[in-house]
Parts: structure tokens; sequence; C-alpha cells
């Protein structure tokens, strides 16, 4: 469809082998839609591909390095989880998820620890999964709504707190006394 450039509306056609597969591509492009719908809603936009988990996982663990009591295994534990989206994305794009995710380390920690401006624009290193290898997602043009992140890592930090929670109430409850069996 050509010659329509002002028009508020367009349709998009798909075509696929089955009703299946037609329905997994409407899937894919309404979420593609949502996604770009709230870029454009909140006009704040972050590199992807693994780039904020694995830069907030290296500052994490710089972290608990300064704490002395047990939080600094909670801390250590909760930048590890971090890592599990960029080893996922790996895994997923049938890559080497060990070796890509401690390449994309070495660029965050760069990033994070040095004063050489040449090296700073490491924090925004994310996966190529198309060619295995590392990069600059932000150049190339891999980026994800800044507030699908905050609140993906919010609520995935709300879920492990409510487990614990509840993991501490049942550790805390008293055994109770089993009733005595009458005969049976």
């Amino acid at each position: 469809i050509k010659g329509f450039k002002n028009s508020a509306a367009c349709s998009i056609l798909i075509r696929g082998a089955n009703d299946l597969m037609l329905d997994e591509i409407e899937r894919s492009i309404h979420d593609s839609i949502c996604v770009i719908k709230r870029a454009l809603e909140s006009g704040y936009v972050v590199s992807g591909g693994g780039s904020v988990e694995m830069g907030l996982a290296v500052y994490l663990d710089d972290f608990a390095r300064t704490l002395g009591t047990r939080e600094q295994i909670a801390v250590a534990e909760f930048a590890e989880a971090l890592t599990v989206i960029p080893k996922t994305l790996a895994t997923n794009a049938a890559l080497d998820a060990t070796d890509l995710v401690a390449k994309l380390r070495v660029f965050h920690n760069t990033a994070q620890t040095t004063d050489d401006p040449a090296k700073l624009d490491f924090k925004w290193a994310g996966l190529d999964l198309l060619n295995g290898k590392v990069r600059n997602n932000l150049t190339a043009g891999v980026l994800e709504p800044q507030i699908n992140k905050i609140k993906c890592i919010r609520f995935a930090t709300e879920a492990a707190v409510t487990i614990l929670r509840i993991d501490d109430m049942i550790k805390l409850q008293p055994k109770q006394e089993e009733l005595p069996h009458r005969g049976h």
C-alpha cells in the first residue's frame, strides 16, 4: 500500500502457513507496537541486549564487596540473578552464553572503573545476537523503553522479597503437636 504518508491509520497485512503462525505473528506485532508506544510516551530509552542488567549487576557486585554483614551475600546474589537475562538471550540465540556474558561483564566493568573517555561508551555494551559478539547497542539502535526496564526490575525484586518473607514466616511458625491417634 503506497501513497498514504500523512494518514493517521494504516493496516498491516500478514500471511502465514496456518492459523497458529498467524496468531503468533499478530501477537509479535502487537507486542512491538506496545513497546514503541511505551517508548514514545515516556520519552526515555535504554540500550538493550542485556546492557542494563549487566551494568547493574557489575555495580551491585562491586557494592556488595563494601558491605561487611550478611547483606553482602544477598546483594551479590541479586547481582548474579540479574545476569540471567543476558545468559538467556545468548542461550536462546544458540550462542555460547558463558563466553558472551563474560565479555559483556568486562565491558561494563571497564566502563564503571575507567577514567579513559574513549572507554566510557562501554556502558552501552550489549549482546549482538546475530553476530555472536558484544557491541554498542545504543549506536546499533537496540533500545528498550526505560519504564519497561524499571518496572521489570522492580516487580522481580518485589516478587523475590515476597517469597523470602513467606519463607521466613514458614520458618517462624512453631511446630504443632499432632493429634493422638484413636485406634484407627
